[in-house]
């Protein structure tokens, strides 16, 4: 790896791109689980979270040219490849063709839809929080279609697969993530 690039200036380049709250937990959300993935893989957790912080840098801005815009934004910051592979990766598929190829690149590729769901699930239960959110009410809500309807769950199948995991596994892993920044990421709610 070329340049790693550190957390402060990621962040600031989010916050230059995505001024909405509910975006940038999001963010921060799949900071969180990327971190979590890293350590338990034994990978740089640095670089994972930083990877899962910038994921969808564009979103907020230029929806329409979601990734693409991104990558520009990088390139011109001199942001080293391995971010963008991986922020490219986790739009295979549906706005980009570049195939997640390395753990991190697949793990972002999987939990990124995967977060929007847990987010979403934690906000109807009655403590408003991810401390006490389990597997088995997620799959309920990952079954219901109508639930949280924009969430690509095809998407996180696929992402199981590349992994060679199971559902259950990578749900309990990445609320594992989530609940070690439940606070920042506006899910501790009522515990």
């Amino acid at each position: 790896m070329e340049r790693k690039l550190p957390r402060e200036e990621a962040w600031e380049l989010l916050t230059k791109y995505t001024k909405t709250s509910a975006l940038q937990n999001h963010a921060l959300a799949v900071e969180a689980v990327m971190r979590h993935f890293a350590r338990l893989n034994g990978e740089d957790e640095e670089v994972w979270g930083v990877a899962g912080l910038l994921h969808d840098l564009d979103y907020e801005m230029y929806p329409q040219e979601h990734c693409r815009k991104s990558e520009e934004i990088m390139r011109q910051r001199g942001i080293d490849e391995v971010y963008i592979r991986a922020m490219n990766c986790h739009g295979y598929g549906l706005c980009t063709d570049v195939k997640p190829e390395t753990l991190m690149e697949k793990t972002l590729y999987a939990v990124d839809e995967l977060a929007g769901l847990i987010n979403a699930a934690c906000l109807v239960r009655p403590s408003k929080s991810v401390l006490d959110l389990e597997v088995k009410s997620l799959k309920k809500k990952f079954k219901d279609k109508a639930f949280a309807a924009g969430v690509n769950r095809e998407v996180i199948l696929k992402g199981c697969e590349m992994l060679g995991t199971d559902l259950d596994t990578l749900m309990r892993e990445a609320i594992a993530g989530m609940r070690e920044s439940a606070e920042l990421i506006g899910l501790k709610g009522t515990l």
